[in-house]
């Protein structure tokens, strides 16, 4: 194996992981505000707490990949948020710039969190940390 190679799945979740928490934290709570973003969930026919979840999942799941904890179960679980926006936004064609935001970004989001999945936490993980140390 190349000796960078366990570099690209961490580099991958790590930026993963701080787009999550912009987001979410920022995006989400600062831009929009918690009761904007509830009105925009609600104003798609979903209730308010799927909004808390959604939230608590991009930030919680951010900080995780950043961590490297329960690096791919926090990924399946944050494709399907990316997912579920990828339906959010089919309306507004395929660019993100398109008004209303297009399909092509949060698409990418799933596809790459479904690859960090299979990819594994990568080096600098706690569990690889550990995997190293007792195998030393």
């Amino acid at each position: 194996m190349n000796r960078y190679e366990a570099y690209g799945p961490t580099v991958l979740r790590i930026a993963l992981g701080i787009i999550f928490i912009a987001h979410s934290a920022y995006l989400k709570v600062f831009v929009f505000t918690l009761p904007g973003t509830v009105g925009f969930f609600e104003s798609l026919g979903l209730s308010a707490p799927i909004a808390y979840a959604v939230l608590a999942a991009e930030a919680i799941g951010g900080a995780l990949l950043v961590l490297g904890i329960r690096v791919r179960e926090t990924a399946l679980v944050l494709a399907v948020v990316a997912f579920g926006a990828t339906w959010v936004h089919l309306g507004a064609g395929w660019v993100f710039s398109n008004e209303g935001g297009g399909w092509e970004y949060p698409l990418f989001l799933a596809i790459a969190c479904i690859a960090q999945a299979l990819l594994g936490p990568g080096a600098m993980a706690p569990t690889t940390i550990a995997r190293r140390e007792t195998a030393a």
